[in-house]
């Protein structure tokens, strides 16, 4: 080996060597994937209305006579009793009005007395016939319409009083203030919306519904959410459905109640989840990153595990799509049981090796099965 040109020689020849050998074929590496077993069942229709919760009992209180507002007693949000006063108006004109109509009617008071004694005195003279039988018939006809008169005015004096006392506004039941449309110093008319009070303990959840989905809403299953807290459902039913549409929406409303104990806060957002299941169909649930298209049609990439071994290949199958579910598809075509990929759909080609992850041989669930 001390000879260099002995060395450059060896070089050459080993060179020359390699440069003759035939070149290694190179290995396919399975590319891994994640897929998920078709599963079919039961189609079913979903979909989601946004609703408010309200109390199954609200009543609006209105003052039933007119006058200007001198005190207000409630806020919104306050809880009152049965009887508790809401707001007074001012009631000068009303105790006038009562005064007057007691003088009104202890005037007619004192008529009838002295009619009654008149037709009295008659009586007595009448026995000796210093009085004709006209004089007594039109002495009773003066005792009895004085009579009605008092009676007439006594009730003018009720309606009187009445009115002073609906100068105060009373809570009609208990329960908690949803609205106050009213200020001090106001002039309010009779019938007007002035407080707004709604039972708390009958809360529920209200929706109005499309005419396109009424047959189907009433053959659904419901579960709500409310806003605060997105991912807690709840089931509820459907109480009442309204047998006309609105004129200004031409929605129909619903009313759903919990059919468990639930606190719903009056007021807040709810979203109410409606499924339907749809007899003479079935479909299956894949996600919505397994989709792909064929020939710009849906379609699914299927891996088909290799014999005793966690490899398989894939081929692309054409499917029918039913609906979306959020992050997922409805899908039908592929038998059950088939390993859809769901990650990397993109990087796809047909009769591409790739790595299956937990997946067992045909082989080995036929000795499972035996």
């Amino acid at each position: 080996m001390n000879n260099p040109i002995a060395a450059v020689g060896a070089i050459a020849a080993a060179a020359l060597l390699c440069a003759c050998s035939p070149q290694q074929p190179s290995v396919q590496v399975p590319r891994p994937v994640r897929t998920v077993e078709l599963r079919y069942e039961g189609a079913r229709e979903a979909s989601r209305y946004a609703g408010t919760v309200q109390s199954r009992h609200e009543v609006n209180q209105a003052f039933r006579v007119d006058g200007k507002v001198v005190q207000r007693k409630v806020e919104v949000g306050q809880f009152v009793h049965e009887g508790d006063v809401l707001a007074t108006l001012d009631d000068s004109d009303y105790r006038l009005a009562v005064e007057a109509a007691r003088q009104s009617w202890a005037a007619a008071v004192a008529q009838a007395r002295q009619a009654d004694s008149d037709h009295q005195r008659l009586g007595a003279l009448k026995t000796d016939g210093s009085v004709s039988a006209a004089d007594d018939e039109r002495a009773r006809t003066s005792v009895e319409t004085s009579r009605a008169n008092a009676e007439g005015e006594a009730r003018k004096l009720e309606l009187a009083r009445n009115r002073l006392n609906y100068s105060v506004l009373r809570a009609s039941w208990s329960g908690v203030v949803t609205a106050v449309q009213f200020e001090v110093g106001q002039v309010v008319t009779p019938g007007a919306t002035v407080v707004s009070i709604a039972d708390p303990g009958l809360a529920e959840i209200v929706v109005d519904v499309p005419e396109d989905d009424l047959a189907s809403f009433k053959q659904s299953g419901f579960k709500a959410s409310l806003a605060s807290a997105p991912g807690r459902t709840f089931e509820v039913g459907l109480r009442e459905l309204a047998p006309q549409a609105s004129p200004q929406t031409r929605t129909y409303r619903a009313r759903m109640k919990p059919l468990s104990t639930q606190p719903l806060p009056l007021g807040a957002t709810a979203t109410l989840q409606v499924e339907r299941k749809m007899t003479g169909l079935t479909m299956a649930a894949v996600p919505a990153t397994a989709l792909t298209q064929s020939a710009g049609q849906p379609a699914l990439w299927v891996a088909t595990p290799m014999d005793k071994a966690l490899v398989g290949t894939v081929e692309l199958v054409q499917v029918a799509v039913w609906g979306y579910r959020n992050d997922e598809v409805l899908v039908s075509g592929p038998p059950a049981g088939a390993l859809i990929v769901t990650a990397g759909v993109q990087k796809m080609a047909p009769g591409l090796k790739v790595a299956l992850p937990g997946a067992t041989p045909p082989e080995s669930k036929a000795v499972a099965a035996r």
